[in-house]
């Protein structure tokens, strides 16, 4: 694999970007940075204590996305971060725009699932009925995709240009997707062989 190679991992909530990221990256001997853990660190500099993986699905984590949808610095600045993250590289990040953002070289991967299945799996990480996380996806999704629209002008799940890969996790294991990043990765980064010059 080429020397500090960038992986961007995209996607909608509960897709499982954050488990195949870190298992990539422990896979690839890369470090991992997540979109997600930046706004968590944005949250506790205003006063929450974003705790555990299911804290969105909180009521003080809900409260904290209406403020976010109302406020774009807080998505520029978690941005901003992630891309200084990328352009040093060696790197696997887990963001909803980095893959369009990002002008360097980077394997840009969009992660999709079933929404039914990203219902359940939210349910069982947020201790959520699963009608009610699909509410919650469905707000999320909406919301989410309006906020990068307003802000870059991006289309979240309509715009997959900047992507090479997509997988659809909804019938694979974790390992699996692992597998076929991983896979996906060492031809994108390999090397082309030196050419030798002809005397």
């Amino acid at each position: 694999m080429a020397l500090k190679p960038v992986i961007c991992i995209s996607g909608f909530a509960a897709v499982g970007k954050s488990t195949a990221g870190k298992m990539l990256a422990r896979r690839l001997g890369l470090k991992y940075f997540s979109g997600g853990d930046a706004l968590k660190a944005l949250a506790r500099e205003m006063g929450y204590r974003p705790i555990g993986a299911g804290w969105w699905e909180t009521p003080k984590g809900l409260e904290f996305l209406r403020l976010r949808s109302r406020d774009p610095s807080f998505d520029k600045k978690v941005d901003r971060k992630l891309l200084e993250v990328c352009r040093r590289g060696g790197v696997v990040v887990d963001s909803w725009v980095i893959p369009w953002l990002f002008k360097g070289r980077s394997l840009n991967i969009w992660i999709t699932a079933d929404k039914k299945v990203r219902a359940r799996r939210m349910a069982l990480r947020s201790k959520i009925p699963v009608s009610k996380a699909l509410r919650i996806l469905n707000r999320r999704d909406r919301e989410s995709a309006a906020i990068y629209r307003r802000i870059y002008g991006i289309r979240i799940g309509e715009d997959f240009t900047p992507f090479h890969l997509v997988v659809d996790t909804t019938r694979m294991t974790p390992e699996q997707v692992v597998d076929v990043m991983a896979g996906v990765a060492s031809h994108f980064f390999k090397r082309s062989p030196t050419r030798r010059r002809r005397r």
